[in-house]
């Protein structure tokens, strides 16, 4: 039998500005590059711009250049072990200067569960798979997007236009999952919440949970 070696998804490609959502079919692989990052939780939909310095993260790039233009960032809990979840990334646009460090912009696709390592050296390299969403009403998740919307923070004078064009363009976004994400990756700061809505698999419960951490940020 031949073994296989990715995960056919849906990958969806969203341009907030626009307001547009396009579905797409993509295929997630089993095995990950990994840059591990203290407190640095990426979540899908979001993009992250990063700067890659390291020697074994200069090579952990090039290898993604390589395969799939894909890798994912890691994070060290307490106990020196990693987060058991991440988010699979997939290099949007990278430019390497002239003294071999790198710009790289990564686009959040899927929540990926670590189920063990591939290498460890120079870079590690998880073996994963995706982490399934519990399904959830779509009228209970629109009206707990309208709530978290409505707690996002006041804009300043000089960020009034483009907080407007966020909201808006959330509000009309299709993909309610994927919003609560976003909102969490640009206007959460708390390191526990941050985590606590990356491992969750429970669409309706990230959004709850996302609500409380908003309300709190107002009193």
């Amino acid at each position: 039998m031949k073994q296989i070696h990715a995960y056919p998804v849906t990958y969806r490609s969203m341009d907030i500005s626009s307001k547009t959502l396009s579905t797409s079919p993509f295929v997630l692989p089993r095995t990950l590059p990994m840059i591990v990052l203290d407190s640095c939780y990426h979540f899908p939909g979001c993009h992250l711009p990063l700067f890659i310095f390291e020697e074994r993260y200069r090579l952990m790039i090039d290898h993604a250049l390589r395969t799939d233009r894909m890798f994912c960032v890691g994070v060290r809990e307490q106990d020196d072990k990693m987060l058991p979840v991440v988010t699979a990334g997939l290099i949007r646009a990278s430019m390497k200067n002239a003294d071999g460090t790198s710009q790289v912009m990564l686009l959040g696709v899927n929540r990926m569960r670590i189920t063990g390592w591939e290498q460890e050296e120079p870079f590690r390299i998880a073996q994963v798979e995706p982490l399934l969403a519990k399904e959830a009403p779509p009228e209970v998740l629109r009206e707990l997007k309208l709530q978290a919307l409505e707690l996002l923070p006041l804009p300043t004078d000089d960020s009034c236009e483009s907080m407007q064009k966020l909201r808006d363009g959330l509000e009309q976004m299709d993909e309610d999952e994927t919003v609560c994400d976003i909102i969490a990756f640009h206007f959460l700061r708390r390191k526990s919440a941050l985590r606590a809505l990356l491992v969750e698999v429970c669409p309706e419960r990230r959004y709850k949970r996302l609500i409380a951490e908003l309300e709190k940020a107002q009193d």
